[in-house]
Formats: C-alpha cells, structure tokens, sequence
C-alpha cells in the first residue's frame, strides 16, 4: 500500500517561528517511516512554500535556513502543495499558522490536517474573545480589560485612570495574539504600566490588561479518543522567573515541570481535567490542544491560555503528558493523523 504522504509544515511568519521549527523538527524526526512518508514544507518570512531536504531541517534558526532556500530547497505554489502531500501536520505556531489562515487555505485545497477548523483555531489565538466566550460558558478566567490602540493614544490619562480603579499592582499586560509569552509584561507600577501597554502594541493593536494570579500555573493536554476529548496527566509549572517567560519555556534549566503535579493535590488534579475538557469543547477545538491556566490558593480554576495546537519539541508538555500514559512520540504523533483523519471524513463542509 501507498503510504501517506505527510507534510510537516514548519517555519512561518510569526514571532514564533523559531518555536515552530523545533517542533516540526521533531515531528518529522518522530513520525513512523513504516506508516508514512514525510516531507518537510517550510513556510518562510514571507508566506512562501519550500520543499526542504533535512540538512536544512536540521539548521540552528529559520534565518539559517532562509539563507540556503534558494540554492538548496525547491520552491512550491500553495495550489501545488496538493500535488506533493496528502496530509497537512501543522507545526506552525502564532499568526498565520494556527490562527486559521493556514487552516483555511488547507481547506479550500481539501488537504486534510491536524488540529481544529478555522474558527476554532481563530478563537485559539485570540485571548480576549476566548475570555468572553469561556466565562459566558461559566469557566473561570482572569479579570481582564482591553485597551484599543486608539484609545490609548488618544485618551491615555482615562486609560489609565479606568485601569487603577479596576485593578492593583501587580498585573500583567499582553498582546491578546501572540504566544510563548511575546510581548507579554509583569506590570508594577504606573511607569511599567506604560511601558507594558506600548510593548504589546508593538505586537497587535490591542492589548489585553489582565490581574496578577498568585497560585499554581499549570497544563492540561487534551486528546481525542474516539471522538470524545479526554485530559492527559496534568503538569505543573514552576518558572525560575516572575511568571512563565520565553526564556523560562525554551531555555534549558530555566523551569521546573512536574508531571503528574507535585503541589495540587489529586482531587483538585482530578478538577482541573475536567475544566479542561469543558474549555476545550466550548471553543470548539477538535482532535487535541494544550489548556493552560492557575490552580489558586482558594481552591478556584482559572484558564487563562486554552491553546488549539501544542508545542511539540523534545521536552514540551505534549510528549511529557503522552509519556506518563505510555506513549512514545512516534505513538501520539500518529494518533493526531489518525483523529484527523476520522474528523475530516466525517465533516460536511469545512471543518
């Protein structure tokens, strides 16, 4: 039998692109030769589509391997990506990959792929409608305001005034469309207040003003099991920093993870997953997705950060998570091509 041809779109156009690399690399590393036959699709800075051979894969940065595309790689159309894949596993992460834009084009290409549709995977980017739409929902989440660029260009000592009513130091400023902590800033007085909300309008024209949680962060991989989503053992986060930065999610040392968790007890565990699973239907997300958020001192569940995809380098939650059930990569990986593919068959119009 003909095996199927996965491509592992990787790269992209976001600030997180450097994350996405690291993730694609590993997919394709992990994914079963016996089963399919992969292809590394790389999405450069500008949109563009490249069929990579594994010495670029195997580059230290997306700008290493941009400087080698046009000698190295092969340049390929988005109509032209069917004609190379069967299947789209999505490793792309931030704007323009997990946001639905991607999602959307894979759809009118009737390219099957992991992850949700475009709505789902839209509403997974956004944290401020996915606040409105988890609390309507009666899950919890962080107080929070938006602060539109306009306004706060044109009515700044306002701005500012709303904000110290509604809130107390510290609290945290963020683009509401950015992940792995980009632009995101620990706020401790007015001074950082400003500087806080022009970074984030660095990243988006809005920006998410949200209160400090003094609990336990944690993440809760869920995973399609015969069409029904089910948590994976829960990991608790202990940042060496203030909160969870960049740094502390990608560097080396810089965070201590504990799976299953070592300060929430089992019932509240037990709650959590729960939750999670609760986030992750009401958003509508389909086959996995990491919920992110903080068990706090008073017992409560907040989810602050439901995410549509995952991060799947080496040491991320995902194969920590998959681990404790017994799963190796190579196993989990093909389970998400296997879901999506049942999810696709059975979809009446995009997914």
């Amino acid at each position: 039998m003909n095996k199927l041809r996965v491509g592992v779109i990787l790269g992209g156009m976001s600030s997180e692109r450097e994350v996405s690399l690291n993730s694609g690399r590993n997919v394709y590393d992990n994914l079963d030769r016996e089963a399919f036959d992969p292809k590394a699709v790389f999405m450069d800075g500008r949109g563009r589509l490249w069929v990579i051979p594994w010495q670029l894969i195997s580059q230290n940065t997306t700008t290493d391997i941009t400087e080698r595309l046009e000698k190295e790689a092969r340049r390929i159309s988005y109509e032209g990506l069917k004609e190379e894949i069967d299947f789209a596993f999505i490793s792309l992460h931030g704007k323009f990959g997990e946001d639905g834009c991607l999602q959307g084009l894979l759809e009118l290409l009737g390219i099957p792929y992991t992850g949700p549709g475009v709505l789902a995977s839209a509403l997974g980017m956004d944290k401020h409608i996915q606040q409105l739409i988890l609390r309507a929902a009666g899950i919890g989440v962080p107080e929070s305001v938006l602060v539109r660029e306009e306004t706060w260009l044109n009515e700044r000592e306002k701005v500012k005034n709303a904000l110290f009513e509604r809130f107390r130091f510290p609290l945290f400023t963020k683009p509401p469309r950015e992940g792995s902590s980009i632009g995101v800033m620990l706020v401790r007085d007015e001074t950082s207040l400003i500087q806080g909300i022009d970074e984030a309008l660095k990243w988006d024209r809005t920006v998410l003003v949200e209160e400090f949680l003094d609990g336990t962060e944690f993440s809760s991989i869920i995973l399609e099991e015969d069409g029904e989503p089910c948590a994976l053992e829960v990991t608790e986060i202990t940042p060496q920093s203030d909160y969870f930065t960049y740094d502390d999610k990608y560097m080396p040392g810089r965070c201590r993870k504990f799976t299953p968790p070592k300060n929430i007890p089992p019932d509240a565990a037990a709650a959590i997953k729960k939750e999670a699973v609760r986030a992750f239907r009401v958003l509508g997300f389909r086959s996995y997705g990491r919920i992110d958020g903080f068990y706090m001192k008073d017992g409560r569940i907040l989810i602050t950060d439901p995410n549509s995809s995952s991060g799947m380098a080496p040491s991320s939650f995902f194969f920590e998570q998959a681990a404790c059930a017994g799963m190796l990569p190579s196993m989990i990986i093909g389970r998400l091509i296997e879901n999506a593919l049942v999810i696709h068959g059975e979809k009446q119009g995009p997914l």
